[in-house]
């Protein structure tokens, strides 16, 4: 067969095969170590356990996609899927002729994804570190942030409201370095002439975490209304966020856009209020205190056929930018801490003896009992005695008829009316009580704005219960010209005034005229009757004849060279333990046809004026002249 060998090898020609002689040479004992190199139990167990290995494998498969798989999904498609806010645009505030007070002004947030940030302790305090250097963080503010982290979620958290430039672009150069942490577009509140329109527009701001409650739907990257017309139409300006959804990796970097679901804006409000007259008013009334160096004051103007609010001013007024902007802590200490109290809106929620400016009120309720008619006369030698008590009149004005002691503020004749004297049976405190209640004295008015007051009409039961004390007959004398427990906010004076010049209906006052959505539809705000024909028409036109003469012949005498015919009240009331009065004047316009109804308070004016008179004269003249 042609075989033959070489080094040992045996070679077969025919066949091309070489074989080593090893192969050939060994033994029984080592060919059978070399078929089966283990032994066969080990290998048995081998196998046996890669059985097992396998087994567990595939069961814990199975559970992970069959019976967790669902909820596994869920979890993987919302690490690589999210849906990133875009914050819908706030309504416009317009006034009544459509000039915007408020605009939207684009800013940039600092917010944190809780499912993005690094749970390594190590990473975070790099991270932290990192926050705070290029935002100025507080760092106790932060670790409150990071110690109530939810990691599971994807919902964004504020680090920081209005972003400076510069922490823009710095934040863009160490964004690798802060995982979880990204910009977001949103806007701020820009309000024209701040100073003057605050106490109607309010303002807005972050949410906090106590409103969340209040607005479980709300996210912390959210603003709402805080105070005035913000807070009241909140529901209104806010809007629908939209969201744009994109794949992330597991940095939580966006990787693909897959869409966009735009915002819907907030609507937008068409106020009543004449942003002209309420600069007119504004202007007019801090012009009187900067006179007489005073520092408070407050005024209303409203349409008496509608409850329409054209101007609303409370001085000391503030900047409401300052709030929208992010108010520091040094200049919010500022504000809270001055003695005249730029915040407080007198008009809705000052509380104020209203003196003289009551009495319209108390005259048309005497006339309804039969107390007086319309011919009866009373007789003021300055004041009336009971026992050892006197209570003056500012002057003797003799025998004066209803008309006469409106126009003159006969005191006396308003004792006698509200507690009795002589021959007059008064009313008492229970029946005064009744028909200031009518005319909207002691309750809120209902107007569209947050923060009202009630006043105070007292009884002998509120006395008895708050004081100690029984009534006496020189409450009701006090009452009787609006002095004494009996307070009064100036809404509510004007409001009762605004009833009795448009013959007898009682508005709730109206900030908001018109709803406009975003697609262009108007929705109007309806003016709202709160009582009507409560008091008779004839009444009601003695007390209105009463107002006219104040100024024909009465205490606003210098008002007779308007363009118009005016009916008022004029008022003072004094208080704290000096002789420092509140000056008040209530009026409407023109008298025939009431097309404006005002009330201005000056507080602290002093005895020797009326500071009111003057604003309204000055207010009323550019008013009517205007509209000639």
């Amino acid at each position: 067969m042609g075989l033959f060998t070489r080094r040992g090898i045996f070679l077969n020609k025919a066949e091309g095969i070489e074989i080593d002689d090893a192969v050939l040479t060994v033994t029984e004992k080592d060919a059978v170590k070399m078929e089966w190199p283990l032994h066969r139990g080990i290998s048995l167990w081998l196998l046996f356990a890669m059985i097992g290995l396998l087994a567990v494998l595939g069961g814990r498969v199975f559970y992970l996609s069959v019976i967790k798989g669902s909820e596994y999904r869920t979890i993987a498609l919302r690490n690589s899927l999210r849906a990133l806010i875009i914050p819908a645009p706030r309504g416009i505030i317009y006034d009544i002729s459509g000039k915007p007070l408020v605009y939207n002004v684009p800013s940039m947030d600092a917010i944190l994804i809780p499912a993005d940030v690094p749970t390594d302790s190590a990473e975070q305090t790099v991270m932290r570190s990192n926050l705070v250097a290029t935002f100025s963080l507080d760092e106790s503010e932060l670790s409150d942030i990071f110690g109530r982290l939810d990691y599971r979620s994807t919902l964004p958290i504020l680090l920081k409201e209005r972003l400076t430039q510069e922490e823009t672009l710095l934040f863009l150069s160490r964004k690798q370095s802060m995982p979880g942490a990204s910009l977001y577009k949103t806007t701020n509140r820009d309000y024209v002439d701040s100073l003057i329109f605050s106490h109607i527009l309010g303002y807005e701001g972050k949410i906090r975490k106590e409103e969340l409650v209040a607005y479980p739907n709300y996210l912390m990257t959210d603003s709402i209304g805080k105070q005035g017309i913000e807070k009241s139409y909140e529901a209104q300006l806010r809007g629908k966020h939209g969201f744009a959804r994109v794949e992330v990796d597991a940095f939580g970097q966006i990787k693909k856009d897959l869409g966009v679901v735009a915002p819907v804006p907030g609507q937008d409000l068409i106020l009543n209020v004449d942003a002209d007259l309420q600069k007119k008013l504004f202007d007019s009334l801090q012009t009187i205190l900067e006179k007489h160096d005073l520092k408070r004051a407050a005024a209303v103007a409203l349409d008496p056929q509608s409850g329409a609010v054209r101007a609303l001013v409370s001085l000391p007024s503030f900047d409401n930018n300052l709030f929208s902007g992010g108010i520091s802590s040094e200049e919010y200490k500022k504000l809270i801490s001055n003695p005249s109290e730029p915040l407080f809106n007198r008009v809705l929620s000052g509380e104020y003896p209203p003196g003289s400016t009551i009495k319209p009120v108390l005259a048309a309720a005497a006339l309804a009992e039969g107390v007086v008619t319309e011919h009866t006369e009373i007789e003021s030698r300055g004041g009336i005695s009971i026992g050892s008590f006197f209570f003056g009149d500012w002057k003797v004005h003799g025998f004066t008829d209803i008309r006469r002691a409106l126009a003159v503020s006969n005191d006396v004749f308003f004792y006698a009316i509200g507690g009795g004297y002589g021959n007059i049976k008064g009313l008492g405190m229970e029946r005064m009580k009744k028909y200031e209640e009518l005319f909207g004295y002691g309750e809120r008015t209902g107007i569209d704005l947050v923060g009202e007051a009630t006043g105070l009409i007292p009884d002998s039961d509120w006395k008895q219960k708050t004081i100690g004390e029984r009534w006496y007959i020189g409450d009701d004398y006090h009452a009787a010209i609006g002095q004494g427990f009996v307070t009064a906010t100036p809404l509510q004076i004007l409001n009762s005034v605004a009833a009795i010049a448009n013959g007898g209906t009682l508005y709730a006052p109206r900030i908001v005229s018109q709803i406009r959505s975003s697609d262009g539809k108007v929705t109007a705000v309806p003016s709202r009757a709160l009582r009507q024909n409560f008091m008779d028409k004839d009444i009601l036109r003695i007390v209105r004849e009463g107002m006219r003469e104040t100024v024909t012949e009465g205490t606003a005498q210098s008002l007779q060279t308007l363009p118009v015919e005016v009916a008022g009240k004029t008022g003072t009331a004094q208080f704290g333990s000096g002789r420092q009065t509140h000056g008040w004047f209530v009026s409407f316009a023109p008298y025939d046809d009431p097309k404006l109804a005002m009330i201005v308070l000056v507080e602290g004016q002093g005895e020797e004026g009326y500071n009111a008179v003057p604003v309204t004269k000055e207010v009323y003249q550019w008013y009517f002249s205007r509209s000639q």
